[in-house]
C-alpha cells in the first residue's frame, strides 16, 4: 500500500499545498528526507510568490501533480548539514531556486548549467531520484543535495532577496548570455512586473540605458521615478512605437499573457535580439519576414545554471540590487493568488513563512 505524503520520509513538515485545479491552497502535512551526507537542511524563512506558481497550482501547464506544494524563491537559515558538506554551515543564510536534481553527467550539466539538463528535477510537482514528488517553499523546512543550494551575503535582506532566486536569475542570465550586459546598450523591459522590475535594475547596473515598454501609461512614473529607467514606451502609442523603430540592442519581454511580438521586433536594430522570458499558456505568432529584414534574433531563455544564479547573487550584493516585494502571511496566499492574476503586486508577494506558517496550523 502506497504512503501517505506525511509517511514517506522521517522529517516530519507543514506547508500550504494545492488539491486540484482549483488551485485552492490550504495546510498540509507532508515529510522531508532525512539529510544525507551531501545534504544541506534549512528553516524556511521566506518564499517568493513566482507567477509559474499561480499557472502550477491551477494546471494551467498540464503537469500538476496533485497535492502540489508550490514555490521555488526558497531562503532560510541552515539547521544542518551532512558530513561532506563544504559549502555551508550551520546558521548561514541560504536559499534553493528552482531546481534541485539533474543527471550530472550530460553537456549541459558539465557546463553549470542544470536547468537545461534533460532530467532536470523541479523544487516542486515533480519525480525525486527515490521516486518520491518534490515539495515545494511553501512550507516550513527544506533540503537539497548542497549542488543546489544558494549562499546570501550576511548582509543582505533574505524577504527581498528571495525573488532573485527566479526573477533575478531569468533577466540576469540573458542580459549575460546574449552581450547584452555592456555599458551603453539599449535595453527595452517589455512588463513592468516581478521579472519586468529586477530586470531594470540589473540592466541599469550593468550601464544600459533602459526603456521601460508597457501598455499601461499609468507605470511611467513608476519606471522613470522610482526604478530609474531612462525612458518610458507606451506600446499602444503608435507614435512613439515609430519614434523608436530600430533603437534598441535587445529587449527582455517578460510578459506571461498573450500578445503581438511584432512591434517589438521593429523596435530593434539590425542583430538585435528579442529575448522571451514569459511563458504564454498559447503560442504566439513568429513573424519571420521582420527578422530576415535585419537578421534579428527572437531567442528564450530560462533561469540558470547553479553557478551563475550565485554568481548574481553576488553582483546583486554588491550593487544593492532587491525586489521590490510586499510580505504577507501565509493564510493570505490565496488572496494573493487572485491578485496576481490580476497584475495586482508592486512588484513580489513574499510569504513570511517563519513568522506565520507555524502558527497556522
Amino acid at each position: 500500500m502506497a504512503k501517505t505524503p506525511e509517511e514517506e520520509h522521517p522529517i516530519k513538515a507543514v506547508g500550504w499545498a494545492a488539491r486540484d485545479s482549483s488551485g485552492v491552497l490550504s495546510p498540509f502535512k507532508f515529510s522531508r528526507r532525512a539529510t544525507g551526507e551531501k545534504d544541506v537542511r534549512f528553516r524556511v524563512l521566506y518564499c517568493g510568490i513566482c507567477h509559474s506558481d499561480l499557472h502550477m497550482v491551477k494546471n494551467e501547464w498540464g503537469t500538476s501533480i496533485y497535492p502540489l506544494v508550490p514555490g521555488h524563491e526558497i531562503v532560510g537559515e541552515v539547521t544542518e548539514v551532512g558530513s561532506r558538506v563544504k559549502k555551508v554551515k550551520v546558521g548561514d543564510k541560504v536559499g534553493v531556486g528552482c531546481v534541485v536534481g539533474a543527471c550530472h553527467s550530460c553537456e549541459n550539466c558539465n557546463n553549470d548549467l542544470e536547468v537545461y539538463c534533460p532530467k532536470m528535477i523541479l523544487s516542486y510537482g515533480a519525480c525525486y531520484y527515490d521516486g518520491t514528488v518534490t515539495y515545494g517553499g511553501y512550507s516550513d523546512t527544506m533540503v537539497a543535495d548542497e549542488r543546489y543550494i544558494l549562499r546570501f551575503p550576511e548582509n543582505m535582506p533574505l524577504d527581498a532577496a528571495a525573488p532573485l532566486l527566479c526573477a533575478g536569475i531569468t533577466v540576469y542570465s540573458p542580459l549575460k548570455y546574449y552581450g547584452l550586459a555592456e555599458p551603453g546598450k539599449h535595453i527595452g523591459v517589455v512588463g513592468l512586473g516581478g521579472l519586468g522590475h529586477v530586470g531594470v535594475k540589473f540592466a541599469k547596473a550593468f550601464g544600459a540605458k533602459v526603456t521601460v515598454i508597457s501598455t499601461s501609461s499609468s507605470k511611467k512614473d513608476e519606471a522613470l521615478e522610482h526604478l530609474g529607467a531612462d525612458s518610458f514606451l507606451l506600446s499602444s502609442n503608435q507614435e512613439q512605437l515609430e519614434a523608436s523603430l530600430g533603437t534598441f540592442d535587445g529587449i527582455l519581454d517578460t510578459v506571461s499573457a498573450m500578445h503581438s511580438i511584432l512591434p517589438l521586433i521593429g523596435l530593434l536594430k539590425s542583430h538585435g535580439k528579442l529575448v522571451m522570458l514569459g511563458a504564454p499558456e498559447k503560442p504566439l505568432e513568429l513573424p519571420v519576414f521582420p527578422l530576415l529584414m535585419g537578421r534579428k534574433m527572437v531567442a528564450g531563455s530560462a533561469t540558470g545554471g547553479m553557478k551563475e544564479i550565485q554568481e548574481m547573487i553576488d553582483f546583486a550584493a554588491k550593487h544593492n540590487i532587491t525586489a521590490d516585494i510586499e510580505v504577507i502571511p501565509i493564510d493570505y496566499v490565496n488572496k494573493a493568488m487572485e491578485r496576481l492574476a490580476k497584475g495586482d503586486v508592486r512588484y513580489r508577494f513574499v510569504i513570511d513563512i517563519g513568522n506565520s506558517l507555524a502558527s497556522s496550523n
